[in-house]
C-alpha cells in the first residue's frame, strides 16, 4: 500500500474525524481544516473558517505548499431548515456558498500538485436530501450541485489519473444531524421513516465508504455519486 497524504475539510467532527482516524489507522498522513484545534486529532488539523472565502483562499494555498497531496475530502457543510414560505434568501447564500466555496477553493488549491503526479482522490460529501426532503430547499440545492461539481470535474480530469466522487449519506449520528433532530424528536421519526433499515448510519460506515473511493482500488470510478443510506435512496417505505 502506498502512503498518501489527504486533505479533509471539516475534520474535527463526525464523519470527517471518524474518516481522519481511519485514514491515519490505515497508515496515511492526514491534515484536516476546521475552526476549533483538538489536541487528539489523528494528524495535522489547521484552524481554517473556510466560511470566509478571501481569508481560505490564501490559507489553503498555504497548505498546497507545505504538503505534498495526493486527494481532498470535501466534507464541510451547512445545513439550516426552512419550509416553503418561510425560506430565509441570507440562509440560501450562507449555505450556498460554505456547502460549495470551500470544495471549489480545496480542490483548486491541490490540483496543480495532483496532475503533476498523474494521481489523485477528490471525494466530495453529498447528501440524501438530493432525492427529496422537506425543509430541505437550500441545502439539498447545494449539494445538488456537489453531484453536478462531481461529474463535470470528473470529466474534465478523467485523462489525468484523477478521479472524482460523491457520497451522499443518509441520516448519520452526528453532532449537525442532532442539532436539527434531538433523539426522541419529531424530526427524528420523519428521517428515520424514509430509511428502509429503520436506523442512522455511522459515521464510521461513511467513513468506509470514502476511504475506499480514494484507495488505488477505486481507480476505475469516477463522475459517480454513492449513497450510504440505509437504502434511504430506493424509494420511501410506508409509516
Amino acid at each position: 500500500m502506498t502512503k498518501r497524504t489527504f486533505l479533509v475539510t471539516g475534520a474535527s467532527k463526525g464523519i470527517g474525524r471518524a474518516l481522519s482516524m481511519r485514514l491515519a489507522d490505515a497508515d496515511h498522513n492526514v491534515v484536516g481544516v476546521a475552526r476549533d484545534q483538538d489536541p487528539s486529532f489523528p494528524g495535522t488539523l489547521e484552524s481554517i473558517d473556510l466560511s470566509d472565502s478571501k481569508a481560505s483562499a490564501g490559507a489553503l494555498s498555504d497548505l498546497a505548499r507545505h504538503h505534498s497531496f495526493d486527494g481532498a475530502v470535501n466534507n464541510l457543510g451547512l445545513v439550516r431548515l426552512h419550509r416553503l414560505g418561510e425560506i430565509d434568501l441570507k440562509d440560501v447564500d450562507d449555505m450556498l456558498r460554505v456547502n460549495l466555496h470551500p470544495a471549489i477553493q480545496t480542490v483548486q488549491a491541490i490540483l496543480p500538485t495532483l496532475q503533476a503526479k498523474g494521481w489523485g482522490r477528490i471525494v466530495n460529501l453529498s447528501s440524501l436530501t438530493v432525492v427529496g426532503v422537506a425543509q430541505r430547499t437550500a441545502y439539498a440545492a447545494a449539494k445538488a450541485a456537489i453531484n453536478s461539481f462531481t461529474r463535470t470535474w470528473a470529466l474534465e480530469l478523467a485523462e489525468t489519473g484523477i478521479t472524482v466522487n460523491s457520497v451522499a449519506p443518509g441520516p448519520v449520528e452526528t453532532e449537525m444531524f442532532r442539532q436539527n433532530a434531538p433523539v426522541g424528536s419529531e424530526a427524528e421519526r420523519r428521517f428515520l421513516s424514509l430509511i428502509p433499515m429503520r436506523r442512522l448510519g455511522k459515521p464510521q460506515e461513511i467513513a468506509a465508504a470514502i476511504a475506499f473511493l480514494l484507495s488505488e482500488e477505486a481507480g476505475y470510478i469516477t463522475g459517480q455519486t454513492l449513497f450510504v443510506d440505509g437504502g434511504g435512496s430506493t424509494g420511501r417505505v410506508a409509516i
